[in-house]
């Protein structure tokens, strides 16, 4: 019991740092004798790698090595491995390419100014793809067209951090319609027996519904600011990728997400998609491996910290009504990522299905509040962060900008009959 202390301990301190990296950030600036361990302190994405490590020295010293081996050999990594996998291949020229026609095709069908219809599109379409592309491949394809084609350009703060919001929120809820998409579903669905009739009946439309108000709320509110931006348009300086190459793009696209359970597999895609990618430099963009090497660090670091909360976590859920879980679970999602909470919930046998659902709906309605919510989102918060000021996102910015299409969501998942 004493490790699962300590590292519950541990865990309250890394949520507590993930809400101060905007102060470290600030430091490296203003200190710049300093700059190096302040910037180092203020990376979000390092946040829970470092006190994993901070765990593993502390159970090594104090259970021997043996015994530290065991417990991390004994979690499963699959996800931050996937996560890695799929913004890599996600963020290829080809695939982006693609997406950004699909979005301004569905743009052009909207009596719109250009601009406000990108944005709706891609507030919207782009978080339901999540559901058949996978949520971290919707979160990475977002940001990068959300990044270059409106962040860009000199928009304020607040629609900054308002787009955020509802990004995070759109594409925890937006990955629900089918059963392998959204990380809190696919810890439970094989176990509970939920196929795509099932999602699709239960939580689809009530996703869909949500998405659609939000990304239309916030076009809405924002529409002069909208309306007065540039018209997104493809860079002309990108040559388009041929064909044949991006059919192959495409195809390792579609097997990464296909074994996204099989690490070995979709290991081996990733290691064909760089090799392509060495192969046609002229039709490559810089690859994210930085920046998706950082998120799985951090989600990581999050199965580490995370496998020692059971002790508190499972005898919390299984003790509250249907109405508790629901909105427990979306607040506990604030802290701890929501497919934690799913997987701690399969552990428990005889579960009313009326639990079921309240406990899986409230994971992804909480999934946007924070950026160790929901898998997805420290790869959109990598992604755009240096478009905010000073290269850094307020957690308390991404908690406030998130509240509103979080009250969507719930009024979707729990009030609508």
């Amino acid at each position: 019991m004493t490790m699962e202390w300590i590292g519950t301990g541990l865990f309250a301190l890394a949520v507590l740092h993930t809400f101060s990296t905007k102060f470290f950030d600030h430091l490296s600036h203003v200190k710049p004798a300093h700059a190096g361990i302040f910037h180092l302190l203020g990376e979000v994405e390092v946040v829970f790698g470092f006190w994993a490590m901070v765990l593993f020295g502390v159970y090594v010293g104090m259970q021997g090595k043996p015994a530290a081996l065991h417990y991390v050999e004994g979690l499963n990594f699959t996800e931050p491995l996937f996560v890695f996998a799929i913004m890599v291949v996600a963020a290829s020229r080809a695939v982006l390419q693609m997406s950004r026609r699909l979005v301004a095709f569905n743009a052009s069908l909207l009596p719109l100014p250009q601009a406000m219809a990108y944005f709706l599109v891609t507030l919207s379409l782009v978080p339901l793809l999540g559901s058949f592309i996978t949520e971290p491949a919707a979160m990475t394809l977002a940001a990068l067209i959300l990044r270059d084609g409106f962040y860009a350009q000199p928009i304020s703060q607040r629609l900054k951090y308002a787009t955020l919001g509802v990004l995070f929120v759109n594409i925890s809820i937006g990955g629900v319609l089918t059963p392998y998409a959204a990380p809190p579903v696919l810890m439970v669905a094989g176990t509970w027996g939920w196929d795509i009739g099932f999602m699709m009946s239960h939580f689809g439309w009530r996703a869909a519904i949500a998405v659609l108000f939000n990304a239309a709320l916030l076009t809405f509110l924002f529409r002069h600011e909208l309306r007065a931006l540039a018209p997104v348009a493809e860079d002309q300086s990108e040559p388009r990728v041929p064909g044949l190459l991006v059919f192959w793009h495409l195809a390792l696209l579609a097997g990464v997400v296909l074994f996204a359970h099989d690490p070995p597999v979709f290991l081996g895609l990733l290691l064909l998609f760089l090799a392509i990618a060495e192969a046609y430099p002229q039709h490559q963009n810089k690859l994210l491996l930085r920046e998706a090497l950082l998120v799985a660090f951090f989600l990581a670091g999050l199965v580490v910290l995370g496998g020692l909360q059971r002790w508190w976590l499972q005898p919390l859920l299984t003790q509250m009504s249907p109405d508790q879980v629901y909105f427990g679970a979306t607040a506990l999602t604030a802290i701890t990522d929501n497919a934690a909470l799913t997987y701690l919930g399969s552990l428990v046998e005889g579960l009313s299905e009326e639990f079921k659902y309240a406990l899986v709906a409230g994971a992804v309605t909480g999934g946007g509040l924070t950026v160790i919510a929901n898998a997805p989102n420290p790869a959109g918060f990598s992604i755009l962060r240096t478009r905010f000021d000073e290269e850094s996102i307020s957690p308390i910015g991404l908690l406030l900008a998130a509240l509103a299409p979080t009250v969507v969501a719930i009024v979707c998942f729990w009030f609508l009959p």
